[in-house]
């Protein structure tokens, strides 16, 4: 593990003086000692005088998260040269002014004040902005020096007890810039919708050639030093600009609020918990976590809660949209036991069918099952990560490890868990796979006759290997192999659901092609599960 700034090194430092056993049993402390003498506060950092900044700061957007009734969070990050360490300031706190409107014109101003960027944050910044109405779209910008960012669109949640008719929501996933553009963001910022739920692989670790990629960039060339993977807390920085300075993902997030979660590629593919993918010293490992958690929260939507504690964060967080939905967002990657037989595609057995193997971790386990008999929602959606529903292709019984197939014991706690709960209508949302899916989720997946318990929708990738294609090469031994498979298409794209008191709609929306700029979005599938009687049809 290569270092590039001081900070890392003092990482490397901190995990060398704490014992091997003591570090793993601690989960990061010595991650934690690092972080804690690179905080806000600890040492103070000079203040720089916005109107010093000469370039535009705002050159990552702006956006917004995880929506209450009565509050919203703001997000940007200063950046005026997004493509170097640092982000071309210097190592001093900005003061950043925002302001909150009815209004796109800011005509109707009815929140505002001022936030600190500081340095050691990589000069991101959000606000709770609180004291706001219920259910209303509201407008949001900032200003640093002489500059004003681009207005951003954002609404609050229904109040915890309304009865509201409709929420119309969108899921996406895996947006790897090397593969390709972002188009389907493009066309997710026009559409009319309440929130969007990014469900894991914001980024990826992998290097990014000078021309990025499947983009094969003939009007620009990208810094060498995004064709490396990504590995300490200054990759990751930089990681984010490149991907948040792509112009259809500003759009998206500039038009609706977000609810993000994470998956492997923000860190590394297919870790779990805290073992690596690959074999390197657990200790380096943890260290690598860490800065890819902050990096993390540094760059996305995210309230106070979320900040990570070292290599530690808990991401899992509940919202509530009125009596119509309550949304239990997953973190299936940071708590889960390792992947069984070596990970990849293999026969279960033993090692992956025993008991006490966990996709969630105890905690989040009982953090969910507990807000399900809480819940007084019509419709109880899960949104998080990889499949969750069995599957298998015809005459090959071997199933995927890093999924909910290679944790079937957790899976049947969770589905026992609605079920004792009394919930009606359980929805899951997911990505990772690059492919868009609709299942119904069965009491029993060996049984084709099994009762029907829910439904789940898998969206299909943003980019993540590249155009893809309607009927994947496994698409036919796919459908036959899952009786409870009722859509399946690989091309790239978003999913919108839309939720009401009688039925759920979900309307599965791709592009013809991400290696070229611009294609259009049609809609390959619309399928409907009622309230009440869960199970997909045509819609």
């Amino acid at each position: 593990m290569t270092s590039t700034s001081g900070h890392d090194q003092e990482l490397r430092a901190a995990a060398r003086h704490i014992h091997r056993r003591r570090f793993l049993t601690v989960t990061g402390a010595a991650a934690a000692l690092a972080f804690a003498t690179n905080l806000p506060g600890t040492a103070q950092a000079a203040e720089l005088d916005a109107k010093r900044i000469t370039d535009d700061p705002f050159t990552l957007g702006v956006a917004s998260g995880d929506p209450l009734p009565g509050s919203v969070l703001l997000w940007t990050r200063l950046a005026p040269k997004p493509y170097e360490p640092d982000g071309g300031l210097p190592r001093a706190r900005v003061q950043v002014r925002w302001e909150l409107a009815h209004d796109a014109r800011f005509r109707r101003t009815v929140r505002r004040g001022h936030v600190t960027a500081h340095p050691e944050f990589a000069h991101s910044v959000r606000v709770e902005a609180g004291g706001l109405d219920p259910d209303r779209v509201y407008w949001f910008r900032f200003r640093a020096g002489d500059w004003t960012s681009p207005a951003g669109r954002t609404r609050t949640a229904p109040a915890r007890g309304a009865r509201i008719s409709e929420l119309r929501l969108a899921a996406v996933s895996c947006q790897a810039y090397h593969d390709g553009y972002f188009t389907a963001y493009k066309h997710l910022a026009e559409e009319d919708l309440d929130v969007v739920f990014h469900l894991g692989d914001y980024l990826y670790e992998y290097a990014v050639n000078g021309v990025g990629g499947a983009r094969a960039y003939t009007d620009r060339r990208l810094p060498a030093h995004f064709n490396r993977e990504t590995v300490t807390l200054e990759d990751y920085r930089l990681r984010y600009a490149l991907y948040k300075s792509d112009p259809d993902l500003m759009a998206a997030h500039a038009a609706h609020p977000f609810v993000v979660t994470w998956d492997d590629h923000e860190t590394e593919n297919n870790y779990a918990g805290g073992t690596p993918e690959n074999d390197v010293p657990p200790e380096e490992f943890l260290l690598r976590r860490a800065a890819a958690y902050r990096a993390y929260w540094e760059n996305q939507p995210l309230r106070a809660p979320q900040r990570p504690d070292a290599a530690d964060m808990r991401l899992y967080r509940r919202l509530h949209f009125g009596r119509l939905a309550q949304f239990d967002i997953l973190d299936t990657r940071q708590y889960r036991s390792n992947q069984a037989y070596g990970d990849g595609w293999q026969l279960p057995g033993p090692e992956s069918e025993d008991p006490s193997r966990t996709m969630t971790g105890a905690e989040q386990e009982r953090w969910l099952i507990d807000g399900w008999r809480e819940s007084r929602a019509l419709w109880n959606v899960v949104p998080q990560q990889v499949t969750f529903s069995r599957r298998r292709t015809v005459g090959d019984p071997k199933v995927s490890m890093d999924a909910w197939d290679g944790y079937p014991a957790s899976r049947r706690r969770v589905l026992d868990g609605a079920e004792a709960a009394g919930v009606d209508n359980l929805m899951v949302l997911t990505g990772d796979v690059h492919v868009a899916h609709a299942f119904d989720l069965k009491k029993d997946f060996e049984d084709p006759d099994s009762r029907t318990v829910g439904t789940e929708f898998i969206t299909t990738s943003v980019s993540s290997g590249k155009d893809g294609a309607q009927r994947p090469a496994n698409y036919d031994r796919l459908m036959q192999g899952n009786a409870h498979l009722k859509f399946c298409d690989g091309r790239r794209g978003y999913t919108t659901v839309t939720l009401g008191g009688d039925a759920a709609r979900a309307d599965f929306r791709t592009v013809s092609a991400v290696t070229t700029p611009g294609a259009p979005v049609t809609t390959a599938a619309s399928l409907v599960t009622e309230a009440g009687n869960p199970g997909l049809k045509p819609a």
